[in-house]
């Protein structure tokens, strides 16, 4: 057994642990008994080499626990917390540390508190609270303001959607609506967000000069994930045909596109090691162009380490380097494993395009794969990332679409063009207002034609199927049997799941 294989089998060790404890509440008795059996197998067992790794696993498996129940304990003891639900007003001094997020008639802000009074008595604290306020005035990154109102706990259930938890994960514990806010100061934030943050507004001005509804929503989905211009008819219209995605920057959308830059540059002539530092450098500049949300910081992680490993080594190493990409964001937040749909998208979806894009290209070696528009790959990659994320999809919303691999396979193939389109015309809209005017005709043409196929097939009768609540068992168990017809098929191809 290869050190790697070992250290995948650690990395898994610990990532169950951290999903045992997210979904189980585990006693300090039973973790003792499986701390007192791992130091017997290391010890008392160490003749055989498997009976030791296993002992390690444990060890693991038991850190993974651990780390989940220190954060939880946190959440539990969290300064700003203990005033929830007080009758009492609290006044807080703290600073924007988010993009605000502007909606037609309110603005939520993410405060990072660092002062509270409360009964005429001031603390230092730390922590987060989520503000619903007027849309006016307008405030930024990096105002420190004063806020007096009550702290409530964020709601469980909105229309079926689990806003606590929704928040959990990025260690929002509190929310206040409706305060008296007082601006204190500006420019507390860092200089280098806030530029990337006003870039990032000027670029939305320049483009919604140009173009209607829904095309202008849909340029802001599927560059900076922000729905906020996309009605909820058309929402509606996304889920229905499965391209919900195209509205976030997910670990797949930046896979592709990353392997279309680099297939592309390989067109032109560069050389292979060129063409693969270009595109890792274009993915590391978009991302700092949108702005740098954590959810695109994640993607483009485990987005790398798939093409680092791809790049460097074979199939195998590229499992393991995502796998240790995921490990490493979840021992920083353990909580992004039950709570972030992002984040679980975004791990399956490369996962399914290391097992199954192979599979996939081999079925469809009938289409044309040019350098240029490799029509093949992507639509290889577009099959394998769906089948993986398909559960945990009809998990969280109920529903399954049954046009969306047609919808999609319309669709994904051109998402990577139309998104360098849509930042070239940015770009030259900044520039240049004529220059812009002139792209903002190949960008309308582009989006007319996503939002012409999702209506169309938004329509069918039968386009999506209702499902309910779904058991958290059925998705054990679909995900076990994924695993199974995965293992076949590597074995087909005489590379093995987990074995390499």
């Amino acid at each position: 057994m290869t050190k790697s294989k070992i250290f995948l089998y650690f990395c898994l060790s610990f990532i169950f642990g951290i999903g045992s404890s997210s979904f189980f509440r585990i006693s300090q008795i039973l973790l003792l008994g499986l701390l007192i059996l791992a130091i017997i197998l290391i010890t008392v067992l160490r003749r055989q080499k498997k009976i030791i790794i296993i002992g390690f696993c444990i060890l693991f498996f038991i850190v993974g626990i651990l780390r989940y129940q220190k954060i939880e304990s946190g959440i539990m003891n969290n300064e700003l917390r203990k005033y929830n639900d007080s009758i009492e007003k609290v006044a807080l001094v703290g600073v924007v540390m988010n993009e605000p997020d502007v909606k037609e008639k309110v603005v939520i802000l993410t405060i990072g508190v660092e002062q509270l009074t409360i009964n005429n008595k001031q603390l230092t604290v730390n922590g987060r609270v989520l503000v619903t306020a007027n849309r006016y005035p307008e405030y930024d990154y990096g105002d420190k303001v004063a806020i007096i109102g009550k702290l409530k706990s964020p709601s469980e259930d909105i229309e079926g959607f689990n806003y606590r938890n929704y928040l959990l994960k990025d260690k929002i514990y509190s929310v206040m609506e409706w305060p008296e806010i007082k601006l204190l100061g500006k420019g507390f934030g860092s200089k280098f967000m806030a530029t990337l943050f006003s870039f990032k507004n000027r670029f939305k001005e320049t483009t919604s000069k140009f173009l209607p509804f829904p095309q202008e929503g849909f340029l802001e989905a599927l560059l900076f994930g922000d729905e906020e211009n996309i009605s909820k008819e058309w929402k509606e219209k996304l889920n229905i045909t499965g391209t919900r995605h195209i509205a976030a920057v997910s670990g797949m959308n930046i896979t592709i596109l990353s392997s279309i830059i680099l297939s592309f540059a390989l067109g032109l002539g560069f050389w292979r090691h060129q063409a693969f530092y270009l595109s890792l450098f274009i993915i590391f500049i978009y991302i700092l162009l949108i702005g740098a949300p954590s959810s695109a910081i994640r993607a483009g992680i485990m987005a790398g380490a798939l093409m680092l490993a791809t790049y460097f080594g074979r199939l195998g190493s590229a499992s393991r380097a995502v796998v240790f990409a995921a490990s490493l964001m979840l021992f920083n937040n353990p909580l992004l494993l039950r709570y972030d749909i992002g984040f679980q998208l975004s791990f399956l979806a490369i996962l399914g395009m290391i097992y199954f894009q192979q599979f996939f290209s081999t079925l469809l070696r009938r289409i044309p794969n040019p350098n240029i528009f490799p029509v093949r790959t992507t639509l290889a990659a577009t099959l394998s990332a769906q089948i993986f994320t398909l559960p945990i999809l009809i998990y969280n919303f109920g529903r399954i679409s049954l046009v969306s691999p047609l919808t999609n396979i319309l669709i994904v193939p051109f998402l990577a063009l139309i998104t360098i389109l849509c930042f070239f015309f940015g770009f030259a809209g900044i520039i240049f207002n004529p220059l812009g005017f002139v792209f903002s005709l190949f960008v309308w043409l582009s989006l007319t034609y996503l939002t012409f196929i999702i209506e169309l097939f938004s329509n069918f009768s039968l386009a999506s199927l209702s499902l309910g609540n779904i058991h958290w068992i059925w998705l054990l168990i679909f995900y076990i049997l994924l695993a199974t017809v995965t293992y076949r098929i590597q074995e087909s191809q005489k590379l093995k799941f987990l074995n390499y």
